[in-house]
Order: structure tokens, then sequence, then C-alpha cells
């Protein structure tokens, strides 16, 4: 069945664009916070993975009756992850009517006995349009992707048929068709993969975005090393997953030549050796895989045991990497005057790890989220490149500082302060969405930084770095063996394909509750941390010493769906508060609710002592449908600690509810 997924093919670089030191330490998490054990992934095996992908895929429909999803949607099994306590995240697609429904992915959290913990949807709105017949023909909406790809300079634009789906990742779901333009970008040699998504009703352009995201041998980089080789001397990785590398020899499409060799010993080091660039890949690829297994209990990109496969030797003189999903590999330009492959840990790393996203949160590549995406690239390439504590290439915070882009032996990009590449972004600004994904990434590497390592200045593996933050007001920073856990425990168990800076935050404090407690001192760093790049607010502990922290910032949740019988008795939610002194004078209580006439709804916010506040009272003459509302209430008699419930009832016959979830501010 086709589903929403977005196909992902980042390249490394802003296609068209040549931008611009390190040695390995410690790890700084060793003096912080363990995370519960309980928490981190189980190491599931394929076989045990691909089980419980059976399971959920065989209750598929009960799950939706249970999450009161309409008649009309469905759900697609996606990819599962299971905590060490048993705690399983199953991320799902949805189906209206049949279409895919782009935006419209979510993840059931569900305890090790099925309850139902929690939902994590990327749009909380109820999927619906008023006709799936388009008044807009296919041919029109592929005009309409033909003509942003040649505003967008491609060389060379072919347009598959376009797929009729249901569009909500901007919140209101509409009918819409996705056009896939392909043929190469301006540069003539990078794969062009342009989605365009047009409204299906009035031929409007809603969306674009590009998908092109962007034995023992002597590799170039990283000394002499050992690569897994097939018996035949083949350049086969028989113990991870059959990963097989192949020489394209300057060619831009096919597979190529697999790599053999009479003697197993591949490569001199050099470029002009065409095996040397075979060899620095294929350890990558096998640094990447063995660093998600051993750190993570992720068998292979997808967690299936399955490897990519790597391609070397693209284009000619072709300053570029990228991953491709429709062919599940790596590939690899020869750089500049084809003298420097773009094969260094951190490159195969980062393409890699795009595959990674592509198999679990599905970052759309564009705007904010793509930001995100190119970030977690570049945050795992790091982590595995610190993780291999390779002498001739050692852990840093920097990304491609081996392959000498600029030609002058800077890096390509820097996590510490990103806007010292002249182009990244050090922290959150309304408009970073606009700016390419390549430099809003800039965001999310600050923030991973200053969480591994705190703000100031400070030496590791001998390379400097001076943090700044965006308050002025330090951060401690837990660690990075702690700072990876958070980042990989929210891509797969929190994120969706639309997630943006602020639900990264929240995505990250999720995991970081999980994992060591909610308004513990590693939780509050993670928010402050976020607060540095200019994401939300301080709070209390683990900010600056000075720094009283705004304890307004704190927000808890329950998004677990509750249907509203018609006429019947009323309903509650409960949210459970964990923090010391009085509710405020203006705690903020969040509805979301779905109901054809909204009059018909009394909402009361009870208090822990029983006391009931009341946010909205019946009216035959409200005739809107829905609540959405913030309501404020003056609770500054109460104490916040304990269980406060939203109660709803129907007061009038003729229609039924739901009630999607609630939240309160304090």
């Amino acid at each position: 069945m086709a589903t929403g997924t977005l196909v992902a093919v980042t390249a490394l670089l802003a296609v068209g664009v040549q931008t611009g030191a390190g040695n390995a330490a410690p790890n700084p998490g060793a003096a912080h916070a363990q995370p519960r054990a309980g928490a981190l992934p189980a190491k599931l095996s394929p076989s045990q993975r691909a089980e419980l992908l059976k399971e959920a895929a065989g209750t598929t429909a009960q799950t939706a009756k249970k999450l009161q999803l309409g008649a009309e949607e469905k759900l697609v099994v996606r990819d599962v992850q299971q905590d060490r306590d048993g705690t399983t995240h199953t991320r799902y697609e949805r189906t209206y009517k049949g279409l895919p429904v782009l935006g419209g992915d979510l993840v059931v959290h569900e305890t090790r006995t099925g309850k139902v913990e929690r939902v994590t949807k990327g749009n909380k709105a109820r999927i619906a349009v008023p006709s799936t017949k388009a008044a807009v023909t296919p041919a029109t909406a592929e005009a309409k992707a033909l003509k942003a790809s040649k505003a967008e300079g491609a060389e060379k634009s072919d347009a598959k048929e376009p797929r009729k789906v249901v569009w909500a990742a901007d919140g209101k779901p509409v009918l819409a068709y996705e056009t896939v333009v392909g043929g190469t970008q301006e540069d003539g040699q990078t794969p062009n993969r342009l989605h365009v998504v047009t409204d299906a009703t009035t031929g409007a352009k809603l969306f674009q975005y590009q998908e092109i995201e962007q034995g023992t041998g002597n590799s170039q980089y990283s000394g002499k090393v050992t690569i897994g080789t097939a018996p035949s001397y083949t350049m086969t990785d028989t113990t991870r997953g059959n990963h097989k590398t192949y020489n394209l020899n300057h060619g831009s499409s096919g597979t190529g030549t697999l790599f053999t060799d009479a003697d197993d010993v591949w490569g001199d080091g050099t470029p002009q050796n065409v095996q040397t660039a075979g060899v620095d890949a294929a350890y990558g690829a096998q640094l990447t895989w063995d660093y998600y297994k051993n750190v993570h209990g992720r068998s292979g990109i997808r967690g299936d045991g399955v490897g990519a496969y790597s391609r070397v030797h693209y284009g000619n003189n072709y300053v570029n990497a990228f991953w491709d999903d429709s062919c599940f590999c790596m590939t690899y330009g020869d750089g500049s005057g084809n003298a420097a492959p773009l094969t260094s840990i951190d490159v195969a790393a980062h393409e890699m790890t795009h595959g990674v996203t592509s198999a679990t949160a599905n970052l759309t590549y564009s705007g904010e989220s793509g930001g995100l995406n190119e970030a977690t690239s570049d945050i795992f390439a790091a982590a595995v490149e610190f993780n291999a504590d390779n002498a001739q290439d050692p852990g840093d915070y920097m990304v491609g500082e081996k392959i000498d882009i600029n030609g002058d032996g800077t890096p390509l990009r820097y996590m510490d302060k990103p806007s010292k590449d002249g182009a990244s972004k050090d922290y959150w600004y309304s408009g970073v969405g606009n700016v390419d994904v390549h430099y809003s990434s800039g965001v999310a590497n600050h923030f991973f930084y200053l969480l591994s390592e705190g703000s100031g200045a400070k030496d590791v593996n001998g390379v400097h770095y001076d943090s700044p933050t965006s308050d002025g007001l330090s951060v401690p920073g837990i660690g990075r063996a702690n700072a990876e856990k958070v980042w990989f425990k929210a891509l797969t168990q929190y994120m969706t394909s639309n997630t943006n800076y602020a639900a990264a935050r929240t995505a990250t404090l999720s995991a970081a509750a999980d994992l060591f407690g909610k308004d513990t001192p590693t939780y509050n760093t993670v928010a402050n941390t976020w607060a540095a790049v200019n994401v939300g607010s301080r709070v209390g502990d683990g900010g600056d010493p000075g720094d009283p922290g705004d304890p307004g910032d704190n927000v808890y949740e329950n998004n677990n769906a509750v249907a509203i019988p018609d006429a019947g008795s009323a309903v509650t939610s409960s949210i459970t508060v964990n923090r010391t002194g009085k509710a405020p004078s203006t705690l903020k209580v969040g509805v979301d609710i779905t109901h054809s006439y909204r009059g018909d709804l009394v909402l009361d916010l009870i208090a822990p002592d029983g006391t009931a506040y009341r946010l909205k009272n019946s009216s035959a003459w409200d005739s809107a449908a829905d609540v959405k509302a913030t309501y404020t209430v003056d609770a500054s008699s109460e104490n916040a600690a304990g269980t406060w419930k939203l109660r709803v009832r129907d007061v009038y016959s003729g229609d039924t509810g739901r009630l999607n979830g609630w939240k309160l501010t304090f």
C-alpha cells in the first residue's frame, strides 16, 4: 500500500555551493547522571523487530479504533522501537480513503502490558477532506512541478505521474497531488528529486522539497584500517548486512563495478589508487554500523539487519556526497580535481544517518524540519567519529575537516559556533526555516554541542572551542554520551515528519524525562540548553547559578484521546504534576476537542483537592465546531503537585465528540 513516506536523498552540501581541525578525548559524560537503564533502547535482532512489526500490522484496525481515528482512516506500520523495560514505540503512516496522508504520521507509545501511555502526532487535526475527486488534472499538477524544478535551476527535468494524496503537514488536511521531478540539479551532476505538492482543488502549489539530501586497507583519511571483505576478495562486509562498495568510475548512474582484489590488501592511501576511496567508504560504513548497533541497539540503517551499499568515484570533480533512499545507498564524489574524495569518517556517517532519519522520524527536507534532518546527520557524524577513536581522524565537533572543501584547511561546518562558516545560524529566529537546510541546521548543531560540553572556552582532543549562548547565561552540559542518547531517543520515538524546533525541544524533553526523570537537573539542563539557542525559556535547576529560571515554562500534557458521549456522563482526563509550591494565578489550560457543535460542551478544570474551575459553559447559540482554546485560571490557592483533571460533558443530544488532548502550563 502506498503511504505518506517521504523518500530521502540528502546531499552533504547545498548543491552549487562550495563552502567551508581536531584530535579523541575521554567522554565528558562520565561525571554526569546515568540514564535509567529501562529507558535505553533494547538491542533487537532483525527477527525480533520483524515480529514486533508483524504484531503491530495485525492490529492496526484495533489501534485506529483505540485512537478514535475516523472511519475512513487507516494505519500503516512504518517502524517500531522497544525500550529495555518493554515500552514499545510504534510509528504509523495514515491513509484516508486509500490515499496517503502526508504529514499524518504518528507514534503510539505502549507499556509492556499494552496500555497506550501517549500518542505523538505530526498533525492533531482530524483527517478528512470534502471529496477525493480532484478538480485539477494530473497534467496540470505535473506542469506546475516542472515549472518549479526549472525555477530551482534544474539542468534536466522529467516528472513521474503525480499521485493523489491528502496533504496534512500544514494543519488543515486538503486533497492534493504529489509530483516528483527527476533529472539533474543546477550543477548538472547531482540527481534531482524535487517533490512538489499541488492543491487538487485550486491548482495552487502548497509545498516543495528536494529529496536529494544532500580486509586490510590503506585509506586516505584514516590510515591503515581493517575492513570486512568476502572470502573471494570482494569489498563485501558479510558481518554487517553484506554492505558492498562499488566503483562508478566517474559515471553518474547504475551500481558500477564491485571492488575486487587478488590479495585482500586494498588501496595505497592516495587518491590516484581507485581502491583508496573504496577503503574509506567501506571503513566509514563499518564504523557507522557498529556505532548504531553497539550504542543504540540498532541493527543496520533500517534496523532490519540489511546493509546499504556505497558508490565511490561519482561524476567528475564532483564536490559532494549524498544518500539516496531509492537505491538504499551512499554516493561519494572525488572532490575538486578528483583529488579529495568525500569519504572521511564523518561524511560517511553523515550520509548513512540520513537513512536512519528516513526510516524513523522521516523529517521533511525543507524548512525547520529540514534543518533538523541535516543537523541529525551532523550530530551522529560527530558521535561516530568520537566512537571510532581513530588516531588519524580523532573525534571533534566539526564536519568535513578532513576533506578540505574550502581549500584552506577549514572544515565545512562548526558545531560550537555554527556561524563561523559564514552562513550557518547559531540561534533560532522566526525566519530560520526559510534559509538553506544546511545552514538552519546550525541551531540544532549548536544545541548538541552545548548539551554535550557546555558553554564557554574549553579544549577537547586538542581542539579549542568557545561556545556562546543567545542569552549570555552559561549551561553546564550533560556529557556527550548522554546527549547522544537523548537525541537518538527523541528522533526515533518522539519526532515526526514535520517536527520544527519548538517540537524538537518537546521531543528531547520527553526523551530526557524517560532517561533521567522529569524536573531533574539533567532534564532541566536540556530545557536550558534549548533556551541557550533561543528555543523556549529557561527553567530552574541546571542553568547559570545566578539565573532563577522561568517556572512558567513547565508544560504538562495528556494527548490520549477520550470519546465524549452524546448527552451522556462527563468524562475526565488526568495529568499528574510533580512540582513544589503553589500553582500560579495565571495557570494556562490548553484544550483540543473535536466536536461538531461546541455549544453542547461544559468544561471544568478539577484541582488535586477536588475544587472545580469552570472553563466553559454550554450555549445553544454557540454553533461553531471544535474547541481549540487556552483558558487562564487563577489557581494560586492550590498546591501545584497532584493529579489535575479536565472534565468534559456533552449536555445536549445530536452528536458525539472527542477530547484529543490537553495541557497545563505553569
